[in-house]
């Protein structure tokens, strides 16, 4: 802040120590001889001038610290200066500036709320259609019927991952903490999964479990598992047959642990397998990722507490940890 006051008078103070050197040596040159009078003349010059620079700077010390920064919150710029010129005219260009960013801000999450909206409307409109396509697959014989089935199990997690994306903006009204045993939502999300398991003849196998419940909230902690199980299933592409599954606590800390023995993450890809819309080196190879569910996964964990490890290794499998 004083560095910036003392570059703002750079020019003032270079022009005013000019100025008295010329005077003092016209004053010098006129046969003025007496150096005490020149010496307090000078001194009382630059304790004058310095209580002017003073004055300058406590005066103009918002003016100043406002222009060094850096701003805490948007609110910080609308705060009160001096009554100097150019004070006053900052203060008027900052409170527009404001307004429009408000006025923008405004209009952006009018159409965001209007997306989100049709998105919501656009996903149960679907459901319709998807019940209807469930009831003809199961009048047709096999393979069609389980071909059908195949299909729209797969347009069932699309539009669930659309939604909760869509939800994810808003989680903060659209989430209850309660007490949540996980043994039981294991065997719920299990049954939710039976066909997938046997259609890809990846089976769930129980490793260690521990009746114990944690705090969270249910739904979007069923989500949380059962995208992590759909990418297991997919990663695993016919190298073993069992996704294994862990319950148990340490550390006063409780666990749940899915682990599959398929694929695998490069080394490369690990710490961006949450980041937005990133699909890696699988991605490539497995045409339908998106890029989108882990991330999901990793928003709303970090938003209701829970930690996500990972381990992984090329070949061998990776193992997904949600810690509560």
């Amino acid at each position: 802040m004083m560095r910036l006051f003392l570059l703002d008078h750079r020019g003032l103070i270079v022009f005013q120590t000019i100025l008295i050197i010329i005077i003092l040596g016209i004053i010098w040159l006129a046969g003025f001889r007496d150096y005490t009078i020149l010496a307090y003349a000078f001194f009382m010059y630059l304790i004058l001038f310095g209580c002017f620079l003073i004055y300058k700077y406590i005066s103009r010390r918002s003016f100043y610290q406002i222009l060094s920064g850096p701003l805490k919150g948007i609110g910080d710029s609308l705060r009160r200066l001096d009554y100097a010129p150019i004070s006053l005219s900052l203060s008027k260009l900052l409170k527009q500036q404001y307004e429009f960013f408000q006025e923008e801000n405004l209009n952006l999450q009018k159409r965001q709320e209007e997306q989100l909206i049709f998105i919501d409307r656009w996903v149960h409109q679907m459901k319709t259609p998807i019940s209807v396509l469930e009831l003809i697959a199961k009048e047709l014989d096999e393979p069609d019927s389980s071909n059908i089935r195949e299909e729209i199990d797969r347009l069932q997690a699309g539009l669930s991952t659309i939604m909760y994306m869509s939800k994810l903006r808003t989680i903060e009204e659209d989430f209850h903490i309660e007490k949540v045993h996980l043994l039981r939502l294991f065997e719920e999300i299990q049954k939710e999964n039976r066909r997938l398991f046997i259609r890809n003849k990846v089976y769930p196998k129980l490793m260690r479990q521990e009746g114990f419940t944690v705090e969270s909230d249910e739904k979007w902690l069923f989500f949380i598992i059962n995208q992590i199980i759909s990418n297991a299933i997919k990663y695993t592409d016919g190298r073993s047959h069992e996704i294994h599954f862990s319950i148990y606590q340490e550390k006063g800390k409780g666990i749940f642990e899915i682990k599959d023995f398929g694929v695998g993450i490069p080394q490369t890809d690990l710490k961006r397998i949450f980041n937005p819309f990133y699909t890696g080196e699988n991605g490539r190879r497995f045409r339908e990722s998106t890029g989108v569910g882990l991330y999901i996964v990793k928003e709303v964990a970090t938003y209701l507490g829970h930690q996500i490890q990972v381990e992984s290794k090329v070949n061998e499998g990776t193992s997904f940890k949600i810690i509560f």
